[in-house]
């Protein structure tokens, strides 16, 4: 487990797509965390209010979809067809559905800086386990 704690952030702007219609940009910020090393945080700014809608997904479905389509539940990410410079990210949820398209050299920088704070394969060296086991056991209880 590592005790240090750092966060790679960066903004995008991602393409909402709809069927008939312009897209429409959406500030996006993804986040990465040390403490919580198999996944990337997208809060999509809605609005003008300053609103946002919070994702979490795994680090590998992102990478993954960088190449090939993945994921099978509720993110799908996929190169865009016809244009490999695009991924497209794809959002279902009970209260919706959403696809985006992205700067695909965007979101490459943004995977090598986590890979920088936290190599693949070494993601469990940095969680804590017994704060973990805390967390778990005292959610029982409340």
């Amino acid at each position: 487990m590592r005790n240090d704690h750092t966060t790679v952030r960066s903004p995008a702007m991602f393409d909402l797509i709809a069927p008939h219609a312009e897209a429409v940009p959406v500030e996006v910020e993804l986040r990465y965390d040390g403490r919580d090393p198999y996944a990337v945080q997208a809060s999509f700014q809605t609005g003008r209010t300053g609103t946002t809608v919070e994702w979490v997904f795994a680090r590998d479905l992102l990478a993954d979809g960088m190449i090939t389509e993945s994921g099978t539940g509720d993110v799908k990410v996929r190169p865009a067809r016809g244009n490999p410079d695009r991924i497209e990210l794809e959002l279902t949820s009970p209260s919706g559905h959403a696809l985006f398209a992205a700067n695909a050299a965007e979101l490459a920088e943004f995977l090598e800086r986590t890979y920088e704070l936290v190599p693949p394969g070494s993601e469990y060296t940095w969680i804590d386990l017994d704060l973990a086991l805390d967390d778990l056991l005292s959610s029982g209880t409340s």
